[in-house]
């Protein structure tokens, strides 16, 4: 099994990485901060980056079948933790408003800094994606 990258032609173009690596039917997803289609950090805080950060991991998981109830893990690399606890029940209605009532194992890590310094978040997960789903990621 030669594992593909997946990169959607809607995120920002990679440049020495991929948003998601497919081994099988099981699809590592690159660590996405909040960066929009034009390589800038969205402004607003925390809520607004999670949004972004998130929507760019599904954007991933989409482009080769598969679906939030997919993910088998997800880890969160924070640059606030209390920030981030503080807005937990608005991060927690994104997170159901673009996932549904889905909650894989999760990790939420403290870290100094992104490698975006405006970036507050960044995301990673693995997903298992049913055979009957899995798409083959556009070249």
């Amino acid at each position: 099994m030669t594992p593909v990258p997946v990169n959607p032609r809607t995120l920002p173009a990679p440049s020495g990485y991929s948003h998601g690596t497919l081994a099988g039917n099981t699809l590592h997803l690159g660590g996405q901060t909040a960066l929009d289609a034009n390589m800038k950090i969205v402004p607003g805080g925390i809520v607004e980056q999670f949004r972004q950060a998130f929507g760019n991991l599904l954007t991933t998981l989409r482009e080769v079948g598969g679906r939030p109830e997919d993910l088998v893990s997800v880890t969160l690399y924070l640059t606030d933790i209390p920030d981030y606890q503080a807005h937990g029940k608005e991060i927690g209605k994104v997170w159901r408003e673009l996932a549904g009532p889905v909650y894989p194992a999760m990790a939420g890590i403290g870290c100094t800094a992104l490698w975006q310094p405006e970036a507050m978040i960044e995301i990673l997960g693995v997903a298992v994606i049913p055979e009957e789903r899995l798409m083959a990621p556009r070249p």
